[in-house]
């Protein structure tokens, strides 16, 4: 699935949109070039599922727990664990019924679930591009809702 983001409010959007068909977990990939909006997406998410801190890049300390309305939300940025092998005792934050946000999971792709959903994100001409997939059955019905309901 493909979707344009042309300004900031559409991804206000996006992250309201997403947030409403968290049932009871979500695991989420972000991936692209450095300012690409990975964390601005974030943001926006972690305030719609009901997160009252401000949301910051978590760069330095790889990973930050905040407390939504009735679950963790997880914010990791992976970028500093490019090549690592070493075992990261992230489980109980991947497979618990929380919400994880990875941004640059590419680099640790072998200790993550299966089942998740990955966005791409590319500037494009001063717009964003996204492309998004699923894995696993909860999931994809998921981003299939989200495909049904986003229109800009």
């Amino acid at each position: 699935m493909k979707i344009f983001l042309n300004n900031i409010e559409d991804t206000k959007k996006l992250a309201k949109l997403l947030s409403s068909l968290v049932e009871n977990k979500l695991f989420l990939t972000l991936t692209g070039d450095l300012a690409a909006g990975k964390t601005t997406l974030t943001k926006f998410l972690a305030k719609n599922l009901g997160v009252k801190e401000t949301v910051t890049s978590p760069t330095f300390n790889i990973l930050k727990e905040y407390q939504a309305k009735n679950f963790s939300f997880y914010h990791i940025d992976a970028y500093r664990l490019e090549n690592s092998e070493d075992d990261l005792g992230f489980e109980e934050i991947f497979f618990e019924d929380n919400v994880c946000v990875v941004e640059w999971g590419e680099f640790i792709e072998d200790f993550l679930p299966k089942e998740k959903i990955n966005i791409k994100i590319e500037n494009k001409l001063g717009k964003r591009e996204l492309t998004l997939s699923s894995e696993g059955d909860y999931y994809n019905k998921m981003l299939k809702k989200l495909e049904e309901r986003w229109q800009v």
